[in-house]
């Protein structure tokens, strides 16, 4: 552990939500949430993270036609035990039968125990958008069904999948994300056909299921990749329900929608292939 880190504080004027997806999907750490303000922490530098934020505030901006004020603030601090005191704010995650939890915890004997730790990836089942594809997964996955995650970040989605008896792939555009999954699935004695670098344009063939938890707009840009792709069913989810006509009204054409599981602002879309 290095002696000092770097704390980045993000207090936006507006579409806190949008902001928050946008690190979730980009920073391999847990992010705090403070009153309207979103905490990161890591050894490494902020300097890429904070360029590519910009760019993308400023793109909600011209969609909007509304401007946006953010608030950055970088410290560097004397590392003390910022990662213990971390940790001990994470609390396991029961979703159905799934026991979600981190290795400082212990596993339940009745239930199925999937063991993922935050600080890796995003998705540990805290987040609305994950637990809701984990009910939506349970809904659709049956025995020996393929199934392709978009966007696999931990790996968890795929892990879930393959408990309920998946054969699973899996990809995600952060090299980080890639290496976190694959020693997920290891940890959770989980089994994936494969697992690469890139998006759903670099898959080969098709699936009776994709499931794709990323944001509103990044999923109505790839969606003449996942309709490719998806043989039956596609999950969609990390919308928040303000954007969930949007994304409804593009896959019209090729899917409509079966189920709906919103959960606080969020909503994951369950769509079948007409």
């Amino acid at each position: 552990m290095k002696n000092n880190y770097f704390e980045l504080t993000v207090t936006p004027s507006s579409f806190k939500d949008e902001i928050e997806s946008f690190l979730l999907d980009n920073f391999n750490n847990g992010i705090e949430e403070l009153n309207n303000s979103l905490i990161l922490r890591s050894e490494k530098s902020f300097e890429e993270l904070i360029k590519s934020l910009k760019i993308y505030v400023h793109s909600l901006e011209e969609i909007f036609g509304e401007k946006i004020n953010l608030d950055i603030k970088v410290e560097e601090k004397e590392n003390k035990d910022w990662i213990e005191n971390y940790q001990n704010s994470i609390q396991p995650v029961e979703i159905e039968e799934f026991y979600i939890h981190p290795s400082w915890h212990a596993p339940k004997e009745d239930k199925i125990n999937i063991l993922i730790n935050p600080a890796l990836a995003f998705g540990s089942g805290h987040h609305e958008t994950t637990s809701t594809c984990v009910l939506a997964l349970k809904d659709v996955v049956k025995e020996n069904k393929t199934l392709l995650d978009v966007g696999c970040g931990s790996g968890i989605l795929g892990i879930v999948a393959n408990k309920l008896g998946a054969n699973v792939e899996a990809c995600d555009t952060d090299p980080l994300a890639v290496d976190s999954a694959k020693e997920n699935y290891e940890l959770n004695n989980a089994n994936y056909e494969n697992i690469w670098l890139g998006s759903a344009n670099k898959a080969n063939k098709q699936y009776d299921i994709v499931v794709a938890n990323i944001i509103a707009d990044v999923l109505i840009f790839i969606y003449k990749d996942l309709e490719k792709v998806a043989k039956d069913t596609l999950i969609l989810s990390g919308i928040i329900d303000k954007y969930k006509d949007k994304v409804i009204e593009k896959y019209s054409k090729s899917f409509k929608v079966e189920k709906e599981i919103p959960k606080n602002e969020w909503v994951t879309l369950i769509l079948k292939r007409v």
